[in-house]
């Protein structure tokens, strides 16, 4: 009785459909399959989908029309339904309350059909996002392939060759795209300088200025020059797949005379994202100064950067 009273509902609201809303429309749809009119109901999706739906709209429609034509038996017809709902939303599963086994069955068949394609094309619009130097819609790209490639419909694919090789590149251009689109990290402020007393009225006498103001840059090569020794040094971690990229690679250093790094720089590159981060971590490097006869001096160090694969 009472699937009647909603079948009989849902027929009111579809006479008075047509200067109404989509979503009204779509209203009397689900009511109609939920009163097993199946045929009526899929009338009334097909009339909406040659008509012209929302985008949002449109998963629901061939959603529907998928359910309503697999309680009609029409397998073939509701399978191409099903491949318009993945194709529009590759996430979208329905749930235990919305359908039965059966139904939830047709629709991980065709995910598990459609979705090495759709996460091959995921990957290669991200991928040349990322070659456009486009960080932000290429983090977002390549964590789109991840989640596909995580799902539990591909739980074997995945893992076996072309989408597992695919996994590991995603991964590695995930966390380069992540770190190119945010900003390195300011280095953290010198170590304040200790307060200079005044002068006493006698005052003292002076070293001569060459030997107070040494503004030459020391190196290893100079005669009687001690090298600098290291208090805190660090580099960033490497990304995950450094395949890409070259196994070594070196930053030049000057440190001035208080031990504290004046500029840094790559002498030999590895990639440009994870150069950034590596010469932002050379500027908070401490060590206790090289010197000359005793007195602390200014000195140029080149630090080796080897990839441990």
């Amino acid at each position: 009785m009472r699937a009647s009273f909603r079948f009989v509902a849902a027929l009111l609201l579809i006479a008075g459909a047509r200067g109404a809303a989509a979503q009204d429309t779509l209203t009397a749809a689900r009511d109609l399959y939920v009163g097993a009119a199946y045929e009526d109901a899929l009338q009334v999706l097909n009339r909406m989908r040659a008509a012209g739906v929302r985008r949002e709209d449109a998963r629901v429609v061939e959603q529907y029309r998928a359910f309503c034509l697999l309680a009609l038996g029409r397998s073939a017809d509701a399978e191409l339904a099903i491949e318009a709902v993945v194709d529009a939303e590759p996430m979208y599963k329905p749930s235990n309350s919305e359908v039965s086994p059966r139904l939830r069955s047709a629709f991980s068949d065709v995910r598990r059909r459609k979705l090495p394609a759709i996460v091959q094309q995921k990957y290669m619009s991200a991928k040349a996002a990322y070659d456009r130097k486009d960080w932000k819609e290429a983090e977002t790209g390549f964590k789109q392939v991840l989640d596909v490639l995580s799902d539990s419909d591909l739980q074997g694919a995945a893992n076996e060759p072309p989408l597992s090789d695919m996994k590991v590149l995603a991964t590695g251009f995930h966390q380069l795209s992540a770190a190119s689109a945010a900003p390195p990290p300011p280095p953290p402020p010198l170590p304040a300088q200790p307060a200079i007393a005044p002068p006493a009225a006698a005052p003292q006498p002076q070293q001569p200025p060459a030997q107070a103001q040494d503004s030459r840059i020391y190196t290893l090569g100079d005669p009687g020059v001690v090298a600098p020794v290291v208090v805190k040094q660090w580099l960033p971690p490497f990304p995950t797949n450094m395949a890409l990229f070259p196994t070594s690679g070196s930053i030049e250093v000057v440190i001035d005379a208080t031990g504290v790094v004046e500029s840094a720089s790559m002498r030999q590159p590895l990639q440009p994202a994870y150069d950034r981060q590596a010469i932002a971590a050379a500027k908070t490097w401490q060590f206790k100064p090289a010197s000359l006869n005793g007195k602390p001096v200014k000195y140029r160090k080149v630090v080796q950067i080897n990839v441990q694969r």
